[in-house]
C-alpha cells in the first residue's frame, strides 16, 4: 500500500471512529452506567474487533477477487451499491436502536459488527481498494488473490487503527470533560451526514470506473 492509500484509510477511520453509531457513545454509556473509566476502556476493544470483522470482510474479497478486467466491472457495481445504500440511508426513517447495556465482550463484538455492516463501514473502502494496482500485473490475478487477500485485511487492520485512536479519543473526551449531555446539546444528525459520504463515495468511484 502506498502512503497515500494508507493515509486515506486513516481518515476514513477518522471518520468512523468519530460516528457515534460506530460505538463511541456505547462505551460512554457502558463508563457512565458503572461509574467506571475502566468499564469504557473494556468496552471499546469489542467494538473495534467487530468493525474490524466487517470492514475485513469487504477488504478482503474486493483485494483477492480483482484482475485487471474484472476491477472496472467491481467499481461500477460497487459505486452503484454505494450510491443507492446511501440514498437508502437518507430516505429511511428507520433509525437503529442501541442495544442493552449488559453484554459480553463477544456479544458487544458482534453488536458491532452488525451496526458496522448495517452503516456500509466496508462499502466505504471501496473508492481505496478498487484504486490499488492488481496484485501479480495483468496476467496473474489468480495466483495473487491470496496476496491480494491479505492486502486488504492490512487495509481493514490500519483503517480499524485510527478508528480506535479516534473513538478513544472522543469516548474519554464526552466522559471526562462533557458528560452525555452535550450530545443533546450539540447533536446533529451524524447518519444523514453518514448516507451523504456515502453516495459522494459511490460517485467517485463511478467517476475513475
Amino acid at each position: 500500500m502506498t502512503v497515500t492509500t494508507v493515509a486515506t484509510l486513516a481518515a476514513l477511520g477518522a471518520f468512523h471512529g468519530l460516528n457515534p453509531a460506530m460505538g463511541w457513545l456505547f462505551a460512554v454509556a457502558r463508563g457512565l452506567q458503572e461509574r467506571s473509566r475502566l468499564a469504557l476502556l473494556r468496552a471499546l476493544p469489542p467494538i473495534a474487533a467487530g468493525h474490524l470483522a466487517s470492514v475485513a470482510i469487504v477488504a478482503a474479497l474486493v483485494s483477492a477477487t480483482r484482475s485487471v478486467t474484472a476491477s472496472s466491472a467491481l467499481a461500477v457495481v460497487g459505486g452503484v451499491v454505494l450510491v443507492a445504500f446511501g440514498l437508502w440511508r437518507l430516505l429511511s426513517e428507520r433509525h437503529f436502536r442501541w442495544a442493552g447495556m449488559r453484554l459480553s465482550a463477544a456479544q458487544l463484538a458482534a453488536w458491532s459488527f452488525l451496526m458496522s455492516s448495517a452503516h456500509g463501514a466496508g462499502l466505504m473502502l471501496l473508492p481505496v481498494l478498487v484504486a490499488e494496482p492488481v496484485p501479480g500485473g495483468h496476467s496473474g490475478h489468480l495466483a495473487a488473490a491470496p496476496v491480494g487477500a491479505l492486502s486488504g485485511l492490512a487495509a481493514a487492520g490500519a483503517h480499524t487503527v485510527a478508528m480506535l485512536g479516534v473513538a478513544l479519543a472522543v469516548a474519554l473526551l464526552v466522559y471526562q470533560v462533557f458528560g452525555v449531555g452535550v450530545l443533546r446539546r450539540a447533536w446533529f444528525n451524524v447518519d444523514r451526514l453518514w448516507a451523504g459520504v456515502l453516495v459522494a463515495a459511490g460517485l467517485v468511484t463511478l467517476i475513475r470506473a
